[in-house]
């Protein structure tokens, strides 16, 4: 379960915002059909809503990767028109969406550094799933970041939908996803 960041809170606009994300993941994972079919991967995003776009200290730009903001610039103005956005990001690029806390996304496509957190023995102090790839591990570590608030990814390999917070995660199969907003 996510637990929540007291520290972080005063940047948070709305659970809005993450749901919204959520929503948009499991409606491309919903619409996808073919995630049975041998060498046939499925849409993949990676959302990350930070408290501060100045994302220098952790993030490179991800060469031509980018976010169509002439077609959707904040997530919420048109939620038809950020599917449709997300729809052609999720199957053309890679690397992270950025969101700011109000809801306006970046055109620059990022990878996040891995913040190098390691404990007396060396080793990473992160609890990865046998299931994540590079893009979960990625978004887990982000978490940890003060300067994120949160993290949404949609697996281009079996349709899951992940939220990150804080070093956790809740994690929802595709045959779990729908969530309060969608009939059974």
């Amino acid at each position: 379960m996510l637990d929540p960041d007291p520290s972080r809170a005063r940047y948070e606009t709305s659970q809005e915002l993450m749901d919204l994300l959520r929503y948009t993941a499991e409606t491309l994972s919903l619409e996808f059909t073919e995630w049975d079919e041998q060498y046939v991967a499925g849409p993949s995003l990676y959302f990350l809503v930070v408290a501060d776009v100045d994302l220098g200290s952790y993030t490179d730009p991800l060469g031509a990767n980018r976010w169509p903001v002439d077609r959707s610039r904040i997530v919420s103005d048109s939620v038809e028109e950020f599917i449709s956005a997300a729809r052609d990001v999720a199957f053309n690029c890679d690397g992270a969406v950025i969101v700011a806390a109000d809801g306006t996304i970046q055109k620059q496509m990022v990878r996040v550094r891995s913040p190098g957190r390691t404990t007396e023995n060396g080793s990473n102090d992160f609890e990865y799933s046998d299931w994540m790839g590079t893009k979960h591990m990625s978004a887990l570590e982000a978490s940890t970041r003060e300067e994120v608030l949160w993290a949404v990814t949609l697996s281009e390999e079996d349709g899951r939908v992940t939220s990150f917070l804080n070093g956790t995660y809740q994690d929802y199969p595709r045959d779990e996803i729908g969530g309060r907003w969608r009939p059974g």
